[in-house]
C-alpha cells in the first residue's frame, strides 16, 4: 500500500462511539451496556459500512470484530490507522471474547477535560471487560476441552471471483477483487491506484458494471490529457461565447455522466486551480458551466485513478489535502505484474486465445520455456507490456502453433528480478 497521507478528524459531538460488527446481537449488546452512558453510538454492519460511516462523521472509537463478514479486519484496522490516526480502534472477538481494551485506559485521559467523558470512558472500558466475559464464558456452558485445530479461515481471507474483464489468482488481486466488489454497490467514491498498465480502468469499469448506475453512462475524462485551459470546459461545460471560438452551449463531461459514473483518470495530474472547482462538485454535486450562472445538481458517482503517490503530492503542495480525502474515501491499490508470479502465463494465454480467435487462427499455445521466460521478466510495463510483448510473437510466430521463447524480445536487463 503507498504512503497516505493522516487524516485527523474533527470529533464531533454525540458521535464518540462506532460499533462495526456483522452480528447485530452482537452490537446490541454493546450498545445496550455503554449506549446510556456514551451518549449516541453508530452501528455499521461491516467494514465497508463503517469505511463510509467514518467518512461521513468521524468518532473517536471503533469497537472493531475480529469477525467481520466482508472485509479482512487486519487490513482494515491498518487503512483506519492510516486514514484516521486519532481513531482509537479496539478489536473484540463477537466469538471467543478475546479483546484488546488497553488502548481505551490509555485513551481515556487524553479524552477533553470534561468529566462526564472521562466517567463513559471508564464505564465502557469496564462494559466490554464485562461482554468478553460473558461472551467467552456464557452461563451454563459446558465446557470446551482445547484442540490443536487451526480456526476457520476468516470469510475476508476467501478467494472471490475476479471482476468482469479482468483474471487473477495472486493475493493481491483477490483482495482487489473483493473490496471492488464490496463497494461498487454504493455511491462511495473510489480512488484506484496503481502502476501504469495495471489494469486501473478495468476495476474503475468494473465497479461502475456492478453497480445500480450500470444502465447509466460511464464517462472517463484523462486529466492528464487535456490541456489546462481547456479542462474546466471539459468538465464543467461552457456557455456561448465564454471564450474565444464557444460558438455555442455545451454541458460538460460530469453533466454526461448523470446517472452513471464518472472516471478521472491520471486523477493525480489535476492542475491546482481545476482542484477546488473539483471539491466543491463533490461536496454539494453542483455543476456551474463556465460563462453562466446557471447552476445544475447532477447525480454522478466519482471513481479515479492515479500512478502517483498523492500523499506525497499532499506533503508537497501540489495536491489539496481535502480533495486528497474526497477522493479516497475508499482506495484500492493494484498490485504490479512482477507480484503476481502465478498470474502471468495465463495473463499471456489469456491475450494468446484473443489474438488466435480476433484473427481467425488455429489455437497456440506457448512452450514450457516461454513461460519461465516470461515469469522471469520484470515487467516494469506491467498487464499492457505483457499483451505487447504476446501480440509481437504471435506475429512472429507465423504458422507455428507454439510459441517459442526465442519469438519474444525482452531486454537483457529485465529479464531479472
Amino acid at each position: 500500500m503507498s504512503t497516505m497521507a493522516a487524516r485527523t478528524p474533527e470529533i464531533a459531538d454525540g458521535a464518540c462511539l462506532m460499533i462495526a460488527s456483522s452480528s447485530e446481537e452482537f452490537r446490541h449488546r454493546i450498545v445496550a451496556h455503554v449506549g446510556a452512558s456514551f451518549g449516541p453510538v453508530t452501528e455499521a454492519v461491516g467494514g465497508a459500512d463503517a469505511l463510509a460511516k467514518l467518512n461521513e462523521s468521524p468518532c473517536r472509537y471503533l469497537v472493531l470484530d475480529r469477525h467481520l463478514a466482508d472485509l479482512n479486519p487486519d487490513e482494515l484496522e491498518d487503512m483506519l490507522r492510516k486514514m484516521y490516526p486519532a481513531l482509537e480502534v479496539i478489536l473484540l472477538d463477537s466469538e471467543s471474547g478475546v479483546s484488546d481494551l488497553s488502548v481505551m485506559s490509555e485513551a481515556a485521559p487524553e479524552l477533553p477535560p470534561d468529566e462526564n467523558n472521562v466517567q463513559a470512558a471508564a464505564e465502557m472500558v469496564g462494559a466490554l471487560e464485562t461482554i468478553d466475559e460473558t461472551t467467552a464464558s456464557p452461563a451454563n456452558a459446558p465446557a470446551i476441552e482445547e484442540t490443536s485445530e487451526e480456526p476457520p479461515p476468516l470469510r475476508g481471507d476467501t478467494r472471490v471471483e475476479p471482476l468482469p474483464g479482468m483474471l487473477g489468482s495472486a493475493p493481491g488481486m483477490v483482495t482487489v477483487f473483493r473490496l471492488a466488489r464490496l463497494v461498487a454497490p454504493r455511491n462511495t467514491t473510489v480512488l484506484v491506484m496503481g502502476k501504469t498498465g495495471t489494469g486501473k480502468e478495468l476495476v474503475a469499469r468494473a465497479i461502475h458494471d456492478l453497480s445500480p448506475r450500470a444502465r447509466g453512462p460511464f464517462v472517463t475524462v484523462n486529466c492528464a490529457a487535456i490541456p489546462e485551459a481547456l479542462l474546466e470546459a471539459e468538465l464543467f461545460g461552457h456557455a456561448r461565447g465564454a471564450f474565444t471560438g464557444a460558438v455555442q452551449s455545451r454541458l460538460g463531461r460530469i453533466h454526461a455522466a448523470h446517472g452513471g459514473t464518472l472516471f478521472l483518470d491520471e486523477a493525480g495530474e489535476l492542475p491546482l486551480s481545476m482542484q477546488a472547482k473539483l471539491l466543491r462538485f463533490l461536496q454539494y454535486g453542483e455543476v456551474q458551466r463556465l460563462g453562466s450562472s446557471d447552476v445544475f445538481r447532477v447525480d454522478v458517482r466519482v471513481v479515479a485513478a492515479t500512478n502517483a503517490d498523492l500523499g506525497e503530492r499532499v506533503e508537497r503542495g501540489e495536491f489539496r489535502s481535502d480533495l486528497y480525502y474526497r477522493l479516497s474515501v475508499f482506495p484500492i491499490e493494484l498490485p504490479p505484474l512482477r507480484e503476481r508470479d502465478e498470474d502471468i502465463a495465463p495473463l499471456a494465454m489469456h491475450h494468446l486465445e484473443k489474438l488466435c480467435r480476433e484473427s481467425s487462427t488455429p489455437p497456440k499455445t506457448l512452450t514450457q520455456a516461454a513461460k519461465a521466460l516470461l515469469k522471469r521478466h520484470s515487467w516494469p510495463g506491467n498487464v499492457r507490456e505483457l499483451q505487447h510483448a504476446v501480440e509481437r510473437a504471435f506475429i512472429l510466430a507465423e504458422e507455428e502453433q507454439e510459441i517459442r521463447a526465442g519469438l519474444f524480445h525482452l531486454a537483457a536487463e529485465r529479464v531479472t528480478r
